[in-house]
């Protein structure tokens, strides 16, 4: 069985070495401690969030402290190919099924998008605690696929938001592919970057506007069909993530 991680301080990962302790404080501790149950003698992982792994045995569990005497430390380089999922919000909770199912398959970032047929809305201080809720969502998902980064969930995009990160994003000779039942071209053959971003855009429950797009299309973007069926809202983006992640050779 693979060991269980935790989210550790980025400023004590950065000095973790073999043969010191690196330690797990305030919730995190208590969540290894109290909930996990996390005892002396057990192999544990603690990662940074941004790449570095440190793997050890825990010499102590008490309290909201858990102490690992570090064996192996490892630094995991950066994609060079970044996938970031647009997702359009949807109501039922469908569009946090996607971020974590995203986030185990292995994207990297996560873009709430206010389109213009979500029938959820993010308005005002709402929009401030989804953007947390799809974060901590994006968190507890890293930690159960043992992942060593955490997806940075974006502030929501709205209007010309996204149709300006599109922009910035084709011209600097990136990707970005919108998924749509009635595409023409199949995502498996869409062209990808050598190096830099890749947007994969899911609409909402309702789909995409004929308007929205022409004008991802007019900045760029690449309309692309999934399969021969039409998948929901928060299965659409993880079923793309996962088909690109392969082609990418992370799954390799």
């Amino acid at each position: 069985m693979t060991a269980p991680v935790f989210i550790g301080a980025p400023e004590d990962l950065a000095v973790a070495r073999p043969g010191a302790t690196l330690t797990v404080r305030g919730p995190e501790g208590r969540h290894a401690v109290s909930v996990r149950r996390v005892r002396p003698g057990e192999v544990v992982d603690v990662v940074d969030g941004e790449g570095t792994r440190a793997r050890g045995e825990v010499t102590a569990a008490a309290g909201e402290e858990l102490v690992v005497r570090v064996d192996d430390v490892t630094r995991e380089p950066e994609p060079a190919v970044r996938l970031t999922l647009v997702q359009a919000l949807a109501k039922g909770g469908r569009d946090e099924q996607a971020v974590e199912t995203a986030t185990e398959i292995g994207i990297d970032a996560i873009l709430p998008w206010q389109s213009e047929r979500c029938v959820s809305v993010w308005a005002g201080k709402k929009a401030g605690r989804g953007r947390e809720r799809w974060q901590a969502v994006a968190l507890a998902a890293t930690k159960q696929s043992r992942r060593a980064r955490v997806p940075h969930v974006e502030e929501l995009a709205v209007g010309r938001a996204l149709l300006d990160r599109v922009a910035d994003v084709t011209a600097a000779g990136g990707s970005v592919l919108v998924l749509h039942e009635e595409a023409t071209h199949a995502l498996a053959a869409a062209p990808l970057p050598d190096a830099g971003d890749v947007l994969l855009v899911v609409g909402p429950e309702g789909g995409l506007s004929p308007r929205e797009v022409t004008d991802l299309t007019e900045r760029g973007a690449v309309v692309v069909r999934l399969g021969p069926h039409v998948l929901r809202t928060s299965t659409a983006g993880p079923v793309a993530a996962a088909l690109l992640a392969q082609r990418l050779g992370r799954w390799g």
